[in-house]
């Protein structure tokens, strides 16, 4: 209520009370309601904004990874297919321009949730580079569904559920490229990163008349109580285990395979205690030969070889400072991998183990 001040005939003063609207206080309180809201609103619209950057930023530092530079390689690379146990398998093979008959074959495994056309890029296209330069062909087998059914019990994926026949594929699809190509059956050689190096492992144990040698890249032996091959009675292929000290899924010193605390994969041996049960399944006995080598930006490499008198031999290359992932100049891993060092040359290192083989 309000006095309205008014004049009489007489000149008195005379003052009324009159009723004011209402409505102003409602409309105030509605605009301050309102910019409330709109104070609110902006508050969470910044909040969102900053969790959005914050992701990304971290998904380009810990994920993200530019593709690695095709190379100008000389020869072609083909689609194939192989039905083994009822499924339609597929791969890729590069085979480099006027590649001789009888040349030696790389079969290239990838991880985890990859196919063959990844770990092309995840290698640098090395294995390639060096085809052209060395004179041999190169197949990259596709898991079924992503993963490879190797040697350990652990593991909630189709592949492993469904017992699928990888080593079957894999020899079956080795067979076929012998026929078309024309490669040399005594010099097939199978390498893999991560669960492809799991597979490795198998093929060596399960296929070692096929595999003349393997190279695991980090990866390891599973302990008794996760191990489901079966060895062959007459020894194994040659072997390679590649392994970075600082892997943060394959645990360098043995243990738990696990990414973020999930995928679990059940335990490994220890890098060292892999290469001393497979030199133990060839019968090399002694202290094996250990050498160390310098490389940049911190790293180093040991080197640990298991060999007798005998054509199969062991070797253990530890990349001091590695994470997970097979070493190269060409890309950089993820960073959520562990450390990425670009020497020694990964490809390289096993091109040269797999060539100084002599046939059994």
């Amino acid at each position: 209520m309000e006095l309205e001040k008014s004049t009489l005939e007489s000149g008195a003063l005379q003052y009324t009370s009159v009723e004011t609207d209402g409505g102003d206080a409602l409309r105030f309180k509605a605009a301050s309601s309102e910019i409330a809201v709109r104070r609110v609103l902006r508050f969470v619209l910044w909040g969102l904004i900053s969790v959005v950057a914050l992701c990304g930023a971290l998904f380009a530092y810990f994920v993200y990874s530019p593709s690695p530079e095709v190379p100008r390689l000389s020869g072609t690379l083909t689609k194939g297919t192989i039905e083994v146990g009822g499924l339609t398998r597929t791969y890729l093979t590069y085979v480099p321009l006027g590649l001789t008959k009888g040349a030696p074959l790389v079969a290239v495994m990838h991880g985890s949730g990859q196919n063959g056309a990844q770990v092309r890029k995840w290698t640098g296209y090395g294995f390639e580079r060096l085809a052209d330069e060395r004179g041999f062909a190169v197949v990259y087998p596709d898991g079924y569904e992503g993963y490879w059914n190797a040697c350990n019990i652990a593991g909630d994926y189709s592949t492993n559920r469904l017992n699928i026949d990888d080593v079957g594929f894999l020899t079956g699809m080795v067979g076929k490229l012998i026929t078309e190509i024309g490669v040399d059956p005594a010099r097939v050689f199978a390498t893999g990163i991560s669960r492809g190096g799991h597979m490795a492992f198998r093929l060596a144990l399960e296929a070692p008349s096929r595999f003349r040698a393997v190279a695991a890249v980090s990866a390891s032996v599973p302990t008794p109580e996760n191990f489901k091959c079966r060895p062959v009675g007459q020894g194994t292929s040659s072997v390679m285990i590649m392994n970075g000290t600082r892997d943060p899924i394959n645990p360098f010193e043995g243990g738990e395979v696990k990414f973020l605390g999930l995928l679990k994969r059940g335990n490994v041996r220890s890098s060292r205690e892999s290469g001393q049960y497979l030199a133990d399944l060839n019968n090399i006995i002694g202290t094996p030969k250990t050498s160390e080598t310098q490389v940049t930006d911190g790293f180093h490499v040991e080197q640990v070889l298991w060999r007798n008198d005998a054509k199969i031999e062991v070797e253990l290359v530890a990349i001091h400072g590695g994470g997970h992932g097979i070493p190269q100049p060409y890309w950089r891993y993820p960073r959520f991998l562990g450390p990425a060092p670009k020497e020694p040359n990964g490809p390289a290192v096993i091109w040269a183990f797999f060539e100084r083989q002599r046939p059994k």
